[in-house]
């Protein structure tokens, strides 16, 4: 259904540095387009293959229309994670690096019995979640 997400930030350094701490413990490696151009105004986590032909992606960088970074009211971006640990981990480095807590780790009952998430704003004020199915207690 996507092939990528991109939110903007007035700091890519420090983006890149929290984005490589809070997505590690989901296993998303940084991805590189290999255009020099790309590469100095954004940065991506995921798949970025044959130029752009296999892609699932999220990046983050500089707005294409150069105006500073804003947040989007309702925007956020949700993260499949295998185990509830991941989900810990993850909004563990998140306010380890800059971002604040949007929501702790635990079981959204009001959305289903397996609903474990998270909720974090970065640095920006974009919303992330790293949520995990499938389980109603924790699996280990």
């Amino acid at each position: 259904m996507l092939t990528y997400v991109y939110f903007g930030t007035n700091d890519l350094a420090r983006a890149i540095t929290f984005y490589n701490a809070v997505l590690a413990p989901l296993g998303l490696k940084r991805c590189v387009t290999g255009d020099p151009e790309w590469d100095k105004t954004s940065a991506g986590w995921g798949t970025y293959e044959d130029g752009g032909l296999r892609e699932l992606a999220f990046w983050i960088g500089t707005p294409f229309d150069k105006q500073p970074a804003s947040v989007g009211n309702g925007s956020m971006v949700a993260f499949r994670a295998q185990r509830w640990k991941e989900v810990d981990d993850f909004h563990a480095a998140a306010l380890a690096h800059g971002g604040t807590c949007d929501g702790p780790p635990g079981l959204r009952l009001h959305y289903n019995p397996d609903f474990y998430a998270a909720y974090v704003r970065d640095p920006d004020g974009n919303k992330l979640a790293a949520v995990c199915r499938g389980f109603t207690k924790d699996p280990g």
